[in-house]
């Protein structure tokens, strides 16, 4: 059953939200009335959906966290490389790859003392009707929360995890890998669409949401996708990117090494295309927690928590709010945005379609995530659990990049919500490359 949407209270808020949402196009329109409609008794887009599984999908977050936060260029960076490219042959997408690359860090900022807070956003920080433009273009509204990356190894309680994270990226240039397969098309093998999350974290944590939950996801469908009768009619390529925290640097390397290669049959008469042409990317990244805007913290008698510097303290609701929902986000300012929020809206409809749980909502400010890199070659977008400039740069989530970003912080309705985001992305891969099944 579909979580319903709360009504809004106020009209401003009203006309604030719909100043702030992008009208779908008459295409978009269609698709939507088109996707109401309910799946058909043969419905292979169903049937594949349907073999998502809540169980499997934590799982396989859970596999991820055994090498703790995966910090990018570390030997447990890695062993999750190794770790997911076995995950991926043993689903039968053997076709594995590799993307090598030369990495060099930027310089360090100052470590902060031990114990000392993240960050402070500038402007307002409560009750207002605006604030500091957010990443992407976005404005942050309302109640807002510190936001930072966490650098301090003893702010982590546990001591196990403590250690496994301890070895940082190491100075100087150095050699960095990720992993992709693709599911290659039986009818158009020379076209494809690419599924992706970032494999990377940091924090001191599990990086368990930002990003196993997204890395996760694309591994699932690649088990689904993969599996013994399933056949597209167009190539689908899952890949998990290295080096996102640091730059988007992995996405960046796929880009200047196979831009050029698209839709070139090697060898020739071969049938075979080592880079089909891109038709689409898909991003994935933070798909877990959506308990919505931070409220003040208060103390037994009732009163507002101030911190050491005398500013109130926001913190994150405990549960998953009623009106959690999948954004789908594509940047208005890419050369291929016209063409990426019909993509979007696309993606919204098979959410209406096919998923079980939550309601999506496009928007477009998609912004620092490994769909950047591609966002002016081919239509380009991202999933995620909250609008990434409005959302999550107020602190909406309170456990990104810190020590809390554990598996065990998150309930099964946390869980879910990256569930029904696979739930909508397999929907629609399905129906765009041409999914069907053998009996």
């Amino acid at each position: 059953m579909r979580i319903p949407h709360r009504p809004r209270r106020h009209r401003l808020a009203s006309i604030l939200a719909a100043a702030l949402t992008v009208a779908p196009p008459t295409l978009a329109e269609q698709t939507l009335a088109q996707a109401k409609a309910s799946p058909g008794p043969d419905d292979p887009v169903e049937a594949l959906v349907k073999q998502l599984d809540l169980e499997a999908y934590k799982s396989t977050i859970k596999g991820l966290t055994q090498f703790g936060d995966r910090r990018q260029g570390t030997e447990r960076n890695r062993k999750a490389v190794d770790w997911i490219e076995a995950q991926l042959k043993s689903y039968g997408c053997a076709n594995t790859e590799r993307i090598r690359y030369d990495f060099t860090p930027p310089a360090p900022r100052p470590t902060p003392a031990p114990g000392a807070t993240p960050r402070q956003p500038t402007g307002p920080r409560s009750g207002g009707l605006g604030g500091p433009p957010g990443q992407g273009g976005s404005t942050l509204f309302g109640n807002r929360a510190r936001t930072g990356v966490n650098t301090d190894p003893m702010r982590q309680p546990d001591e196990t995890l403590r250690s496994l994270d301890a070895e940082q990226t190491p100075p100087g240039t150095t050699p960095r890998e990720e992993v992709y397969c693709t599911k290659i098309g039986a009818t158009h093998p020379e076209e494809m669409y690419i599924v992706g999350g970032h494999l990377d974290g940091h924090g001191f944590n599990e990086a368990a949401n930002d990003d196993g939950s997204g890395t996760a996801l694309v591994m699932e469908l690649a088990r689904i996708l993969s599996k013994r009768g399933v056949e597209t009619e167009r190539s689908i390529r899952f890949a998990l990117w290295n080096n996102e925290e640091s730059g988007l640097n992995g996405a960046y390397a796929y880009v200047a090494q196979r831009k050029d290669l698209q839709g070139i049959e090697e060898p020739k008469g071969s049938g075979k295309y080592p880079e089909p042409k891109w038709l689409g990317m898909i991003q994935h990244d933070m798909m877990l927690w959506d308990h919505g805007m931070p409220i003040p913290q208060l103390d037994p008698k009732g009163k507002q928590v101030l911190d050491a510097a005398g500013r109130p303290v926001f913190v994150s609701p405990k549960v998953q709010r009623l009106e959690a929902d999948v954004n789908i986000e594509f940047q208005s300012t890419a050369k291929q945005a016209d063409a990426a929020a019909k993509l979007a809206w696309f993606f919204r409809a098979a959410n209406d379609k096919y998923a079980t749980d939550y309601p999506a909502a496009v928007g477009p400010h998609m912004t620092n995530t490994d769909s950047t890199p591609f966002m002016d070659l081919v239509p380009a977008i991202s999933l995620r659990e909250n609008e990434r400039g409005m959302h999550i740069g107020a602190g909406w989530d309170p456990n990104w990049h810190q020590p809390s970003d554990v598996f065990s912080t998150y309930s099964d309705k946390d869980f879910r919500l990256g569930l029904n985001a696979a739930q909508t992305t397999l929907a629609a891969i399905a129906q765009l490359a041409g999914a069907t099944i053998k009996k």
